[in-house]
This record gives structure tokens, sequence and C-alpha cells, in this order.
């Protein structure tokens, strides 16, 4: 599985694969993940707008 499935799993972008093993702590570990990214693009965004004002 390439990165931007993964990425696009975690954003709800794709639906994810029906045979993967449901386990609690993935579901957290994917929940911190998507936060992460999110918060990752806000700060990317807001040094973007900074950098170009």
């Amino acid at each position: 599985m390439g990165v931007l499935n993964q990425i696009a799993e975690y954003l709800y972008l794709k639906k994810k694969d029906p045979n993967r093993p449901h386990s609690t702590f993935v579901k957290y570990m994917h929940g911190i993940n998507r936060l992460s990214i999110l918060l990752f693009l806000l700060a990317m965004i807001i040094l973007a707008i900074k950098l170009l004002w």
C-alpha cells in the first residue's frame, strides 16, 4: 500500500480495506496520525501566509 493511499484512508478520502483486522489500538493510532497530518497542513498554510505577507 502506498503512502498516498494511507493518507487518503486517514483523512477519510478513501474506503479502508475490509480485510484489515480491526483493533482498538490501530483506531487510536490512525486518529493521532490524522490529527498530526491536519496540524502539519495547518502549520504549513500559516507559514506560507506569513512568508507571502
